[in-house]
C-alpha cells in the first residue's frame, strides 16, 4: 500500500493510469476490527481502496473531546498493510491539508439532523458533511463505506450527496461487536476496566428490547432500556430513541407506525466520561 499526506500526492497518483473502481473508506484512526470490515467490503466490491486517518476538528462540539479522542497512525497502518495492494493506498493529512482556510459552509439537513446526536452535539453534522464533501472531492471515490453504528451519520452522508448531486454510492455496512456485544469503537480504549467490564450489557438490554418490542407500548420500551442502563453504575443515558430508518423520525405510539418501514432503537450513554452510541433493528408489530 501507498502512505500519502498531501492532496498533489493522491492527485498524481490517480492521473498515473490507475484504472477501476474506487472505494473509500473515511476513518478518524485508532482502527479496529469495524474498521476493517469496511476495508474488506472495500477490497471486494472495488477495484482500489483509499482509506483516509483524520481527526477532524470541526465535529467536535467538545474541545476536550477532541484532545483525548486516540491517534496511532503508526497501529493503524500496520493494521491496514496486510489488506491493501499496490494500488491502494492510506491518506493522513495535516489538518492545513484539509482545511488550508477555514471552512464557512452550512449545511441543512432538516428533520434527520434535528434528533437524537443532533441537539446532543451542536454542529457535529455539519462538520461531518465538511469533511466528508472535502474527502469525497479529493479521492473522487465511486463507492464509499461506512458502518452502521453510526446510524445517523450514514442517513446525514446520504442527503450531503444528494444535495450536492454527488455521484458516489453510499454503503452501509453491519456493526462489528466485540465477544460480549459492545459495539467497536476507537472510544472503547479509553474505558475504565470496571466501565468496560459491563459494557456488554448495552448490546444485551438491546437485544431484550428488540425481543419485547412487538408485545410492549414504544413509551415502556424507551422507559426500560434508558432504566435497565442507567442502574449499570457509572453509566448515564444521554437518549434512547426509536426512530424511522430513513427520515429519522422519532416514533412514540405504535399508531405511528407506517407499513413497510423498518424502525430502529437508537442510544447514546456515557460510561463514566467516555461516550459509546449503538442501535438495533426493532420489529414492533
Amino acid at each position: 500500500m501507498k502512505v500519502f499526506n498531501t492532496i498533489d500526492e493522491i492527485t498524481r497518483f490517480r492521473d498515473s493510469g490507475i484504472k477501476g473502481t474506487i472505494g473509500f473508506v473515511p476513518t478518524m484512526g485508532a482502527l479496529h476490527e469495524g474498521h476493517m470490515s469496511l476495508v474488506k467490503a472495500a477490497k471486494e466490491k472495488c477495484g482500489h481502496v483509499a482509506v483516509s486517518i483524520f481527526v477532524n476538528p470541526t465535529q467536535f462540539n467538545d474541545p476536550s473531546d477532541l484532545g483525548k479522542y486516540p491517534r496511532t497512525p503508526e497501529e493503524d497502518k500496520m493494521l491496514l498493510a496486510p489488506l491493501l495492494g499496490d494500488n491502494d493506498y492510506v491518506f493522513i493529512p495535516e489538518v492545513k491539508e484539509i482545511y488550508p482556510e477555514e471552512d464557512k459552509r452550512v449545511f441543512s439537513f432538516g428533520t434527520i439532523e434535528k434528533v437524537m446526536e443532533g441537539p446532543n452535539r451542536p454542529g457535529h453534522f455539519n462538520g461531518v458533511a465538511q469533511v466528508v464533501s472535502t474527502l469525497f472531492e479529493i479521492v473522487k471515490p465511486d463507492m464509499a463505506f461506512f458502518g452502521q453504528k453510526d446510524f445517523q451519520q450514514v442517513a446525514i452522508i446520504r442527503e450531503m450527496v444528494r444535495q450536492l448531486n454527488l455521484h458516489v454510492e453510499i454503503i452501509s455496512c453491519p456493526i462489528v461487536r466485540e465477544s460480549d456485544g459492545l459495539a467497536m469503537s476507537s472510544r472503547n480504549r479509553r474505558l475504565l476496566p470496571e466501565h468496560r467490564k459491563r459494557a456488554g450489557e448495552i448490546y444485551k438490554t438491546l437485544v431484550t428490547a428488540s425481543e419485547m418490542a412487538p408485545s410492549h407500548f414504544i413509551p415502556d420500551l424507551k422507559q426500560f432500556v434508558t432504566d435497565k442502563i442507567n442502574a449499570i453504575p457509572g453509566f448515564r443515558v444521554e437518549y434512547f430513541e426509536i426512530v424511522e430508518s430513513m427520515t429519522l423520525i422519532s416514533v412514540n405510539d405504535k399508531t405511528d407506525l407506517r407499513p413497510g418501514e423498518h424502525y430502529y432503537g437508537c442510544i447514546a450513554l456515557y460510561a463514566g466520561d467516555v461516550r459509546l452510541i449503538d442501535n438495533i433493528e426493532l420489529k414492533l408489530e
